[in-house]
């Protein structure tokens, strides 16, 4: 049979974090007879009620606007199988990548990045809101399932991953970098707020994140019909396959062109990193993980050229997609629910559920955060639900 894959298994590398020298958890719990501490991770953050929450929360577009649309949980499994494919091409731990990828948008609020335009406006004074922070916040906090503690008792390497998803949090003197939040709360290795890159595991999942969504958009956008073959075949990055396309193709409808400009765009960005990343590899020769983590700069990038490309991608698709006026019109709309509703949790915190309300909310900060918090964790179904109820009305998202 042909496509079975022999060969593509690439031994463990010595620079690859090794989960029998793990820093451990917060909370000692014996270990799984059949799982990886790692793979145990992934399992704990799959079952937990954040990931199912994704499901409903807006991507690009709004998650009921279309079934085929992506949704903050599509896109997380776009991610997690690209970085579970750089992590198997450059002999890394999976389990490790993917775990940081399944976690990686868990504190996405409702709406997009226009909810998280809302609750940053809403938390300027009182320590500022980022998705990435509030992750971090839901796995060793907000979780609440086991009898033991709070959180989901994650490993430290899993942790370190998600709260440098954007890389070191601190500048090599040990200052927060500009517009870094507290990222709270205390209890774990003080080490993970000095300087430091993540693991390389946690480095592909980043960069698959960004590959995912650099395809999966324009899949989108040619699908929401705000894209075209012409206009895409004016972006350098993506000129190129979409002319091979036509070519090869043409007349091609318009579902398979997407599927197949996607697949080739995907293919291109996956091979550049594995080309930058092993050359970055053979220059700095780490030997441990360690030294991936004190490398003077990432270990797992794209090229200088694939980068701008990329950079030049991202602006295209804001330009043409996200700041479109028909995306705006909703997202503006979607922004204000978020608004609104924070004002009332914050100013009348009876508005919310009981188990909310006996969470300790000693101050003005205290408030905010915790109205942010639960804000952060509702679907976009549930804000229009709650805000139903609370105002009587229905927000015009026409």
């Amino acid at each position: 049979m042909a496509g079975r894959g022999a060969g593509l298994q690439v031994p463990r590398a010595p620079y690859a974090a090794d989960f029998r020298a793990s820093r451990g958890r917060l909370y000692g719990e014996p270990p799984s007879p059949i799982r990886t501490p790692f793979q145990r991770d992934g399992d704990r953050i799959t079952h937990s009620t954040a990931f199912r929450r994704l499901r409903d929360k807006t991507q690009v577009f709004l998650a009921g606007e279309g079934d085929h649309f992506r949704t903050r949980l599509t896109h997380t499994l776009e991610v997690t199988r690209i970085a579970r494919t750089l992590a198997r091409a450059l002999g890394l731990d999976e389990d490790l990548a993917e775990a940081v990828a399944l976690a990686h948008d868990l504190g996405h609020p409702p709406f997009g990045h226009a909810g998280e335009r809302a609750l940053g406006a809403a938390m300027a004074a009182y320590g500022g809101f980022d998705h990435n922070i509030q992750s971090f916040r839901i796995v060793t906090l907000l979780e609440r399932r086991y009898p033991r503690f709070d959180g989901l008792n994650l490993t430290w390497e899993v942790l370190e991953g998600i709260a440098k998803h954007n890389g070191p949090l601190t500048d090599r003197n040990g200052q927060p970098l500009a517009g870094t939040p507290a990222i709270g709360p205390r209890g774990y290795e003080v080490d993970l707020w000095l300087w430091s890159q993540p693991s390389l595991e946690a480095q592909v999942a980043a960069l698959a994140d960004d590959i995912a969504y650099a395809a999966h958009d324009i899949d989108d956008g040619l699908r929401a019909g705000l894209l075209t073959p012409d206009g895409l075949g004016e972006v350098a990055i993506v000129g190129d396959i979409e002319r091979a396309v036509v070519a090869e193709y043409p007349g091609l409808e318009r579902p398979r062109f997407a599927h197949e400009l996607g697949r080739r765009l995907l293919t291109k960005l996956i091979d550049d990193v594995l080309v930058e990343t092993k050359a970055r590899i053979a220059a700095a020769a780490p030997r441990s993980s360690g030294d991936v983590r004190r490398a003077s700069r990432p270990l797992a990038s794209f090229s200088e050229t694939v980068a701008v490309a990329d950079r030049a991608l991202k602006e295209y698709l804001a330009r043409e997609v996200y700041r479109h006026t028909s995306v705006m019109r909703v997202m503006r709309s979607g922004e204000a629910v978020v608004r609104r509703l924070f004002a009332r949790y914050f100013e009348d915190p009876a508005a919310l559920p009981d188990e909310w309300r006996a969470r300790e909310a000693a101050d003005e900060a205290a408030r905010a955060r915790r109205a942010a918090d639960f804000l952060a964790g509702m679907t976009d179904g549930f804000a229009l639900q709650e805000y139903r109820r609370l105002f009587d009305e229905i927000p015009d998202f026409g």
